[in-house]
């Protein structure tokens, strides 16, 4: 008698497009969660050691926020040219032990007592410097990973993750700085860039070897390159002034939150942390929503339409008092829904849009552009919270996302419905260096 045949179980409903069937990308989700949620505590833990612990005034935790994002400045430009010319799974794991040794040396300090602001710049400093060859490599690591036409769908998997990890990780570090101090809280960021390096290393799929620099290359050459395929773009040179307007506020907002939630507000360390993660929200539901509204609206509306739209919220952060707490987090959560639904669609489109070979120093130069504004606007934070009070420079804050859409509806993508595709671009031909010759550009759609 013959044995029935076996019948394989069902599979998991999953779209047949969806990146979620790709193992190694799920594993680029798990440890992409765990760098998140770390980082995380960390945006509420590291600021509260500057001013519950060491008593920092307005300046000097504006300054930190400075130090977290100057290597985008400093090293922004020449890490892209690096970026393109190693492997990007090895320096993404690099990158995580520096950050978690760093970050690892903040609680080892606070033990013994001898933990002061100098060490929280440096370490700040030396976690931001890694953090821009991570990022770097990230987004140029994720077109191997994943098809072009799953790049929508994959960027948005990215930023549910990064506002998941928004929503819970203030929280967690709000409670873990009530229950045993804001310097061993950042532990919890420690470990969670060791495990997303452990995550990391299980990637199986080869990594195609970057291609040589051509004969008499130069490294200043490589970086021109980039800025020429980026600046010699009329989208994608809008797209890098919003973004960098934006994140310039953004860094103003970053610079005095905290000062304003605890010093204004009389908020404690629980409070702000939960304050955070209820703000969140907004991003999560941007990520779970952006690829319907691309899709409903057209991915080149969407860019405008969602700063445009969200902006507006802002002038409720200084509007905020003591008995009407819940106007911040309301004023951020729908800022962040924006900001993220923005995100998927221009991220998506400059990794669609670009060349292979250039995907390192695209993303660098416009990480450069967009995030080079970042310590400029924390600086100009904490300098206007310290001479005027935390209230001012969150009007400062409102007026700025008010102009940020200005340059998207001032462009032709005001007129577009979809962006190009990539079988509109044209690969930018090698150049000679020093030529001074724009790159293949991309024809409007």
């Amino acid at each position: 008698m013959s044995a029935s045949p076996r019948v394989a179980p069902p599979l998991p409903r999953v779209a047949p497009h969806s990146p979620w069937r790709l193992r190694d990308f799920r594993l680029l989700l798990a440890g992409a969660a765990a760098g998140q949620a770390g980082a995380q505590v960390t945006l509420v833990a590291l600021p509260l050691v500057a001013v519950l612990e060491l008593e920092a005034p307005a300046f000097q935790v504006g300054l930190l926020t400075a130090a977290e994002t100057a290597a985008f400045l400093l090293v922004g430009l020449p890490a892209g040219a690096w970026v393109d010319r190693m492997r990007k799974r090895p320096l993404l794991v690099r990158a995580d032990v520096v950050r978690a040794l760093a970050m690892a040396s903040v609680p080892v300090a606070g033990a013994a007592g001898v933990l002061t602001m100098a060490q929280l710049y440096a370490v700040a400093l030396v976690t931001g410097v890694a953090t821009v060859f991570f990022d770097v490599a990230h987004q140029s690591w994720l077109p191997q990973l994943l098809p072009r036409e799953r790049l929508v769908a994959g960027n948005g998997a990215l930023e549910a993750v990064r506002s998941t990890a928004q929503v819970a990780g203030p929280g967690l570090g709000g409670g873990l700085v009530q229950l045993v101090g804001a310097h061993l809280a950042i532990v919890a960021d420690a470990c969670g860039y060791a495990l997303s390096a452990l995550f990391l290393l299980g990637v199986r799929k080869p990594e195609s070897p970057p291609e040589p620099p051509a004969a008499g290359t130069s490294l200043r050459g490589e970086v021109m390159e980039g800025l020429r395929f980026v600046l010699g773009h009329p989208l994608l040179r809008v797209i890098a002034a919003a973004t960098a307007l934006g994140n310039f506020f953004t860094a103003v907002l970053m610079a005095t939150q905290t000062v304003f939630l605890v010093r204004v507000l009389g908020l404690g360390p629980g409070a702000v942390g939960l304050m955070l993660s209820v703000s969140a929200v907004g991003g999560l539901v941007g990520a779970l929503c952006a690829g319907t509204l691309a899709g409903r609206f057209g991915q080149a509306r969407i860019i405008w339409l969602s700063a445009a739209a969200s902006g507006p919220f802002a002038l409720l952060w200084p509007l905020t008092g003591r008995g009407t707490v819940a106007l911040f987090a309301v004023a951020s959560g729908a800022v962040f829904f924006g900001a993220v639904v923005y995100n998927v669609a221009q991220v998506s489109f400059r990794q669609a849009l670009c060349p292979t070979r250039l995907l390192g120093r695209m993303n660098a130069t416009l990480r450069f552009l967009m995030w080079g504004t970042l310590p400029l606007g924390a600086l100009a934070g904490g300098a206007l919270a310290e001479a005027f009070g935390a209230r001012a420079a969150l009007w400062l804050c409102a007026a700025g996302f008010l102009a940020v859409p200005l340059p998207l509806l001032l462009s032709p993508l005001r007129r577009m419905r979809e962006l190009p595709v990539a079988a509109t671009v044209e690969e930018p031909p090698h150049e000679a260096p020093g030529t001074g010759e724009r790159d293949g550009t991309v024809a409007a759609g």
